[in-house]
C-alpha cells in the first residue's frame, strides 16, 4: 500500500500534467484563431478585390471632358449602344440676342503647345448673326453640320478657322460613349489621346437652357481652369447622337442633319473599346476625320 508521501507525489505529477495539457490546449486555440483571422482577411479582401473589378465604377460619363481612355487591347469585346433614338433634338435658342458684332479672346497656352500646328483666329467684330456649313468627311462619308453663329459666335469663329487651316484633317475621333446617359462621338484632337488642342483656349458660351440631345454639335472641355479661371475650350468637340445627361456646361455650336446622323450611327452601333469606364473609350473600328470643309 503506498505511502501517504507516495500519494502525495502522484497527486502533484497528475496535476502537473493536467497543467501541461491545458497550456497546450490554449496555444492550439490561439493558433487557430491566428489562422482563422487571417484567412477571414483574405476573403474579405478576395470579395473587396472581385466586387471593385467585375463591373467597375462608373464616374466619367456624366461628362464630356476632353479625356479619354486609350485602349491597349483591340480584340477587346466591344460595348455597343442598346438602343439610338431617331429623332433629332431641337436645337438651343438663346433666351436673349447677342449683339451683332462681338469680341473673342483666345489666349494662347504656354504649358499646352499645339497637338498641330495652328494659328488662334481673329478676335474683333465677330459676327454673331448667320450660320455657316461645315462638311466633315468621315470614314469616306460626308457628314454636314450647320454651324449657328446666334449660339456660340466665338466658338463658331474658332471651329472655321481651325478648319481652314486644315487642322481637323486627317484626325482621329478618339473616344465614343455608348452608355444609356451618354451617346457622343468626340473628336477634334490629333494626337488621338484626349489631352490635345490648338495652343489656345477660349470661354465657354453656355445659357442654362442648354439642353443636349440626337444631332447638335457641342465643344468639349476640362472645366474651368483653376490658373485662370477661365474656359477651357480648344479644339475637341462631340456630335451626341443618342441621350445626353449632362449639365449645361457645353457650348453648343451647330446641328447636324437627319442623313448625316445615321452615318454617325453606324459608327456607334460598331462599339467602343471600354478600358476603366463601361461605355465609354475608344472605338472599336478607326474613325478618321480626313478633311472639314466650311462654306
Amino acid at each position: 500500500m503506498p505511502s501517504n508521501q507516495q500519494r502525495r507525489e502522484a497527486a502533484k505529477r497528475k496535476l502537473e500534467r493536467q497543467l501541461a495539457n491545458r497550456v497546450e490546449r490554449a496555444r492550439k486555440r490561439r493558433i487557430v484563431g491566428v489562422i482563422s483571422t487571417v484567412v477571414g482577411v483574405i476573403a474579405v479582401v478576395g470579395i473587396v478585390y472581385w466586387l471593385a473589378n467585375i463591373g467597375g465604377g462608373d464616374n466619367t460619363t456624366d461628362t464630356a471632358s476632353s479625356n479619354t481612355v486609350e485602349t491597349s487591347n483591340p480584340d477587346t469585346p466591344a460595348d455597343t449602344p442598346e438602343s439610338i433614338p431617331t429623332e433629332l433634338a431641337a436645337v438651343p435658342k438663346r433666351p436673349a440676342a447677342l449683339p451683332a458684332k462681338v469680341t473673342c479672346d483666345y489666349p494662347a497656352e504656354a504649358d499646352k503647345p499645339a497637338a498641330k500646328p495652328a494659328q488662334a483666329p481673329g478676335t474683333k467684330d465677330i459676327s454673331s448673326e448667320g450660320t455657316a456649313t461645315a462638311t466633315l468627311t468621315i470614314n469616306g462619308a460626308e457628314v454636314k453640320a450647320t454651324l449657328d453663329r446666334a449660339l456660340a459666335p466665338c466658338t463658331v469663329n474658332s471651329f472655321t478657322s481651325l478648319a481652314k487651316q486644315g487642322y481637323f484633317n486627317d484626325t482621329p475621333c478618339h473616344r465614343l460613349t455608348t452608355s444609356a446617359g451618354l451617346q457622343v462621338l468626340q473628336c477634334g484632337d490629333p494626337s488621338g489621346t484626349g489631352s490635345g488642342g490648338p495652343g489656345y483656349s477660349f470661354d465657354d458660351e453656355v445659357f442654362p437652357e442648354i439642353k443636349y440631345g440626337r444631332g447638335l454639335l457641342a465643344m468639349a472641355n476640362a472645366g474651368t481652369s483653376p490658373d485662370t479661371k477661365k474656359g477651357t475650350n480648344g479644339s475637341q468637340f462631340f456630335i451626341v447622337y443618342g441621350t445626353a445627361e449632362l449639365p449645361a456646361n457645353y457650348t453648343v455650336f451647330g446641328h447636324l442633319d437627319a442623313d448625316s446622323m445615321k452615318k454617325i450611327d453606324e459608327i456607334a452601333k460598331a462599339g467602343t473599346i471600354s478600358q476603366g469606364n463601361p461605355g465609354d473609350g475608344k472605338p472599336k473600328n478607326e474613325v478618321k476625320i480626313s478633311n472639314v470643309a466650311v462654306a
